[in-house]
């Protein structure tokens, strides 16, 4: 039995999952991705909390958690403005 081809975006996922930065070059050349920004996106509309770091070396990106502010920001957009209870 042969094993099946992951595919790249399964390959990224992978690596993100072990915790490392995450070079754009390195997503570039090494996984032949044409747009790794693209890639970083379809991730992040599949829930990743994907964080971009700019620096004069180039763009790496981390997976990280997310602040009490961007959930808190998520659940207003979900369901609008939350009014506290009251007694």
């Amino acid at each position: 039995m042969s094993r099946s081809k992951l595919s790249k975006t399964a390959k990224i996922r992978n690596l993100f999952a072990k915790g490392s930065e995450v070079s754009w070059k390195q997503m570039r050349n090494t996984y032949d991705l044409k747009s790794p920004a693209a890639m970083v996106g379809k991730l992040r509309n599949e829930g990743m909390m994907i964080y971009e770091n700019r620096t004069s070396k180039g763009v790496s990106y981390r997976v990280g958690t997310p602040s009490k502010a961007i959930i808190a920001a998520g659940i207003n957009a979900v369901f609008g403005k939350q009014v506290a209870y009251s007694a």
